[in-house]
C-alpha cells in the first residue's frame, strides 16, 4: 500500500518538476529576446551620457552661453522643433528596425526593435579636415564668416575660402534667377514626376499633381525649402530647367561667384558647391529683392495645391526668436554639406551677414550664430578674428 501511495506521489512530483521546468524554458527564452531592448535602450543612454560629459569637458564658457540665449525662445519651442524636424534637403541617419520572432509556450510570438543607429557619413569638411581648425569661440561649424555689411569689413574668418557643398543655400540663386525672369507671379505652376528627387531619394509634401502659383511656389522654397516647388520653378523658366541651370551659373559669374558652381536648382546635390565668401556675395544680391527678404523671414505660410491645404513653418527655429533682427535668411542640409545657413542680421544697428557651413549636429549652426551674435554683442567686432587654414598662419 505504502509502496503504491509512494509511486502516485513520484509521478505527480516528476510531472510537477516538469511543468515547472516548460515554465522557466519559456521564460528564459522570452527574457532572451527581451534583453537587447533593455540593452539598447541601455547603452543609448549611457552613450548620450557619456557624449554630453565628454562634451561639456572639451567646451570653455562660450559654449554653454549660447544655450541659455537660445533658451529664451522656449515659448516657441514646439513651433521651432516642428519646423527644423521638417528641415530641408534630405533624411537624417536613422534607426533600423528588425522583426524579432520567438517560441513561449508553444506559441509563435513576434516584436519589433530597434537593432542599431545608422551612422551619418562624413561630410566633405570632415573628408578635408576642416573642422581641425581651431577658433576662439568653439565653433561646430568648420567654415564661419562675418562681415560687416556696410563695409565688406571680415570680422571672423574661419576657412572662408574652403570650397564646399551648400545643399539649399542654393535656394536664394534660385530665387533670383526666378524673380530676374520676369514671368507673371500669378502664373499656375503644376509639379510632375520631373520634379521628384531621383538623387537623394528624398519625399516631399507636395505631391505629384499640386497645383501652385509661381509667387507661392517661391514662398515655401525659401521659407520652408520645399524642394519640389524650387524644381518646378525652374522647370517652367523660359528654356525649361537646362535654361535655367545655364542662368544661375551665369549670375554666379555675374557676381563675381568664382568659386561656385551649380548643378540643380534645389541643392539636392554634392555638386553645388562655394565658399563662404561667395556666399556673401550671394547673400547681399539676394537681399536686393524685397520677396526673397520677406519670404525667407515668414514664420509660417499655407499653400492649397488643388486637392488640399499644406501648412508650412520656416527651417530657421532664430526667426522666432525676438532677441533676433534677421533681414533674410537659408538653411541647407545634405550628409555631404552638413548643416548650414546663412543670414543677414542687424546687431547693435549694425548689419551682419553671416555664413555658417559644415556645421555637425542638427541645431548647432544657430548655436553657432547666437555664439558669434555673442561675441559681437561683447565688442568681438573691433578685434577680427581670422583662423582660416588658408592663412598662412596657426589661426587662433
Amino acid at each position: 500500500m505504502k509502496t503504491d501511495m509512494f509511486s502516485s506521489l513520484k509521478v505527480l512530483h516528476g510531472a510537477a518538476r516538469s511543468t515547472a521546468l516548460s515554465v522557466a524554458v519559456s521564460l528564459a527564452v522570452a527574457a532572451a529576446f527581451a534583453t537587447p531592448v533593455s540593452t539598447f535602450a541601455a547603452t543609448s543612454a549611457a552613450t548620450a551620457k557619456t557624449t554630453k560629459h565628454t562634451k561639456a569637458a572639451k567646451k570653455s564658457a562660450p559654449e554653454t552661453a549660447p544655450a541659455k540665449v537660445s533658451s529664451r525662445a522656449k515659448a516657441s519651442k514646439g513651433a521651432a522643433v516642428k519646423a527644423a524636424a521638417a528641415d530641408d534637403d534630405a533624411p537624417r541617419a536613422g534607426a533600423k528596425r528588425k522583426r524579432a520572432t520567438f517560441a513561449a509556450n508553444g506559441r509563435h510570438h513576434s516584436a519589433v526593435r530597434r537593432v542599431a543607429y545608422e551612422p551619418r557619413q562624413p561630410t566633405v569638411g570632415q573628408a578635408f579636415g576642416l573642422h581641425d581648425t581651431p577658433d576662439a569661440l568653439m565653433l561646430r561649424s568648420s567654415v564661419a564668416y562675418v562681415i560687416d555689411q556696410n563695409t565688406g569689413e571680415p570680422l571672423f574668418d574661419k576657412n572662408s575660402h574652403a570650397v564646399v557643398p551648400i545643399a539649399s543655400i542654393t535656394k536664394l540663386m534660385t530665387a533670383m534667377v526666378v524673380l530676374d525672369s520676369k514671368e507673371p507671379m500669378t502664373d499656375q505652376i503644376e509639379v510632375t514626376d520631373e520634379d521628384r528627387d531621383y538623387e537623394k531619394n528624398t519625399g516631399s509634401r507636395l505631391s505629384v499633381g499640386s497645383v501652385l502659383s509661381r509667387e507661392d511656389m517661391l514662398h515655401i522654397a525659401l521659407m520652408a525649402s520645399e524642394n519640389r516647388a524650387a524644381a518646378s520653378l525652374s522647370r517652367y523658366y523660359p528654356g525649361g530647367r537646362p535654361a535655367f541651370l545655364a542662368a544661375m551659373n551665369a549670375k554666379a559669374k555675374q557676381l563675381g561667384m568664382t568659386d561656385t558652381h551649380f548643378e540643380n536648382p534645389t541643392g539636392l546635390t554634392s555638386m553645388n558647391v562655394s565658399s563662404a565668401r561667395d556666399l556673401v556675395k550671394m547673400v547681399n544680391a539676394a537681399y536686393q529683392y524685397p520677396l526673397i527678404r520677406k519670404f525667407s523671414t515668414d514664420h509660417s505660410y499655407d499653400v492649397y495645391t488643388g486637392k488640399r491645404t499644406l501648412a508650412y513653418n520656416s527651417t530657421n527655429a532664430l526667426v522666432r526668436n525676438p532677441t533676433w533682427d534677421i533681414g533674410l535668411q537659408k538653411t541647407g542640409f545634405i550628409n555631404e554639406a552638413g548643416e548650414c545657413l546663412v543670414m543677414q542680421a542687424t546687431i547693435h544697428g549694425r548689419p551682419m551677414v553671416m555664413v555658417l557651413l559644415d556645421s555637425s549636429g542638427k541645431y548647432s549652426r544657430f548655436a553657432d550664430a547666437t555664439r558669434l551674435r555673442t561675441w559681437l554683442d561683447n565688442g568681438g567686432g573691433e578685434q577680427p578674428r581670422i583662423t582660416s587654414a588658408d592663412a598662412g598662419g596657426a589661426g587662433t
